[in-house]
């Protein structure tokens, strides 16, 4: 984890600690041991334990002296009750999110843009037992890596496509080798002809996925849902199928955003 040779020890400071609480957050109910935090977010030691202890003190981390696990703790579960508005739409689209799951047997994803990147914020498994296990709530990618993310992207106009590659091709580019301009360029082609978005395997080569967009009241796309599937489960004619599924309920996930009409 590096900083900016300009940026003041205090910014530095608060942006270790929020790197902290945003790796509980990924890491979910079970919570990780001081190794872990330290191993897995390349920080010194004494730093990273003044850190957490900073934060266990200021209730947003819970250490349990048992098992040496740290966990988000009640500050960090009201500071997500204040934000939970915001992610509304994850309720509205979380039946629609089950029934796809249930029906296909995959992993089916939720995603929401937030500039340049694209957050996950649910995933629902399905019954088929192998799974994908690369995507986690609360992962961020940059906009254009993964299916869902490339719908979004595929809805918006060439410019601001232009922009966002621009923008994100560095950590894109460094994390993602397949996920190339012309690689996304061809994908956000073929998202505009046929309404949903395929990845064939450009971020694990084993993982297929494919992904549509969901617009908010002012025709944007604010959101995504994919669905994620070993590539013999995603062959042309079964890929087609879950397309106008995914498609489908798209549409009425976009319908529920839309304001009621006046009497």
């Amino acid at each position: 984890m590096t900083s900016s040779p300009l940026e003041t020890a205090g910014a530095q400071t608060l942006r270790r600690g929020l790197a902290v609480l945003r790796l509980l957050t990924r890491t979910g109910p079970g919570g990780l041991r001081m190794g872990d935090i330290v191993r897995q977010l390349g920080l010194n030691k004494a730093t990273t334990i003044r850190l957490t202890r900073t934060l266990v003190d200021e209730g947003f981390v819970l250490h349990d002296a048992g098992s040496g696990q740290y966990r988000l703790g009640p500050e960090a579960f009201a500071v997500g009750l204040a934000a939970e508005p915001h992610y509304a739409l994850q309720r509205l689209a979380a039946p629609a999110l089950d029934a796809l799951a249930l029906e296909s047997g995959d992993t089916v994803f939720f995603t929401v843009r937030h500039g340049i990147e694209s957050i996950c914020l649910s995933r629902v498994e399905g019954h088929y037992p192998i799974r994908n296990q690369l995507i986690k709530a609360g992962d961020r990618w940059p906009l254009g890596v993964g299916a869902g993310s490339c719908a979004m992207l595929a809805a918006l106009d060439d410019p601001q496509v232009d922009e966002i590659l621009q923008r994100n091709a560095e950590p894109r580019l460094r994390q993602y080798p397949g996920c190339t301009d012309g690689a996304i360029r061809q994908m956000i082609r073929e998202t505009r002809e046929r309404g949903y978005c395929h990845n064939p395997g450009l971020v694990l080569e084993s993982s297929w996925a494919i992904g549509v967009p969901v617009y908010d009241a002012q025709n944007q796309p604010v959101a995504s849902i994919s669905l994620a599937a070993i590539e013999s489960r995603l062959g042309p004619a079964r890929r087609g199928a879950l397309g106008n599924r995914l498609m489908q309920a798209s549409r009425e996930i976009s319908r529920l955003l839309q304001p009621p009409s006046p009497a």
